[in-house]
């Protein structure tokens, strides 16, 4: 019973809460700021009515948007280079995953010597960094799902090896965050529900994580409650503001609770995605139920009470079941020759997962014998 526990930033969370941009660039004390986003967002209303508030407010309308779906080292080059020739003392992260996580990675890189990979999460690697040079971050997502808004690392696909890379820092934390549902609802059905699913593998393997941390523990479970009880209404009616308000507050909450550690389900898209180009969520939603079978001896009773929290009857059983069935609803693909990848190369992706920091994470361990069964059990 011996951890290091420490919990996120300022949250401004509510309907209509974007029209503050300029106030939290204030306050996180950036005058001249660079909105990072993705290219999907780039000309769509939300991010050019931010844009709006932001030159309204005599902060410019600097944007920066050659993010690709998942994220890169050339993605964080061309960014950091966009920062520094702009003369910028601070990023805006807008959008879903992948533009929260380049714009962390961007104010993060901006003012550092060494390279990218020099900062992968691995032991104490993050003190190799000039803390003091770290630009200022207002994160502003418009998914609910990674919860990389209040996350201290980015994920980033090394171009190279095509591999995913987490880049970790306490001070990429962003300073300040803007949760507000509004921007959410033009997400189209299957953006929304792979993002959802992403939130319930967070709190799912936080909860299923070995180690100690009862905080996390019951933030975990709540969080499922929440996905449990309004995923299925933002996908019916993308409209519903209650239901999406509820779903960024689980987003959120995943990603706080994962401090708790990660498991098989992320150690499987992470590598899926980086070669295969998939989308990361939907990735986790389709590995869910196999990766359940796979921990079921660690778990079982503890899905237990959390099933019973959730009103869902069967045990551990019953809530392998609501998976599937949520899955079903989502129409999220069976399987991961469903979702697109063809001629995998099994061997290497066994080995990128074993080399994933979300391995340490899982209930059960994960020996190259049982990481490849599990993996062919997915196609």
């Amino acid at each position: 019973m011996k951890a290091n526990w420490s919990y996120p930033t300022a949250i401004r969370f509510g309907a209509g809460r974007i029209s503050e941009i300029a106030q939290a660039c204030a306050a996180a004390g950036i005058a001249k700021p660079l909105l990072i986003t993705d290219k999907g967002l780039a000309d769509l209303p939300i991010t050019q009515g931010t844009l709006d508030l932001m030159d309204a407010a005599g902060l410019g309308r600097a944007m920066f948007s050659e993010v690709d779906p998942n994220p890169t080292d050339r993605n964080v080059d061309a960014g950091v280079k966009a920062y520094r020739e702009g003369g910028h003392d601070g990023v805006i992260a807008f959008g879903g995953g992948s533009g929260l996580d380049l714009g962390k990675a961007v104010a993060f890189m901006a003012g550092q010597s060494r390279p990218l990979w020099d900062f992968e999460d691995v032991g104490d690697w993050f003190t190799r960094a000039d803390a003091d040079a770290i630009a200022p971050i207002v994160a502003v997502p418009t998914t609910a799902g990674t919860g990389s808004e209040v996350g201290r690392a980015s994920v980033i696909t090394n171009s190279t090896t095509h591999e995913k890379k987490i880049i970790f820092h306490p001070k990429i934390l962003p300073t300040i965050v803007i949760c507000d549902p509004e921007l959410t609802v033009g997400m189209p059905k299957m953006i929304t529900a792979g993002t959802g699913m992403d939130a319930l593998a967070h709190c799912l393997e936080a909860f299923c994580s070995p180690h100690y941390h009862p905080m996390s523990q019951g933030i975990a479970l709540e969080g499922m409650r929440l996905v449990k009880d309004n995923l299925p209404r933002a996908y019916a009616d993308g409209t519903d503001i209650e239901a999406r308000g509820h779903m960024m507050s689980a987003a959120a909450m995943g990603a706080v609770a994962f401090q708790k550690g990660l498991g098989a389900i992320h150690a499987l898209s992470h590598p899926i995605g980086a070669v295969h180009n998939t989308h990361h969520g939907t990735t986790n939603a389709v590995v869910m139920q196999p990766v359940l079978t796979f921990n079921r001896p660690a778990i079982e009773d503890r899905l237990e009470m959390a099933a019973a929290y959730l009103g869902i009857s069967g045990g551990f059983d019953g809530f392998y079941d609501f998976v599937g069935t949520l899955a079903d609803s989502l129409n999220i693909p069976k399987t991961l020759t469903a979702l697109g990848v063809t001629d995998p190369d099994i061997d290497a992706l066994v080995a990128s997962a074993l080399r994933d920091p979300s391995v340490g994470g899982n209930p059960v361990e994960m020996t190259p014998e049982g990481t490849r069964t599990l993996l062919l059990a997915c196609f």
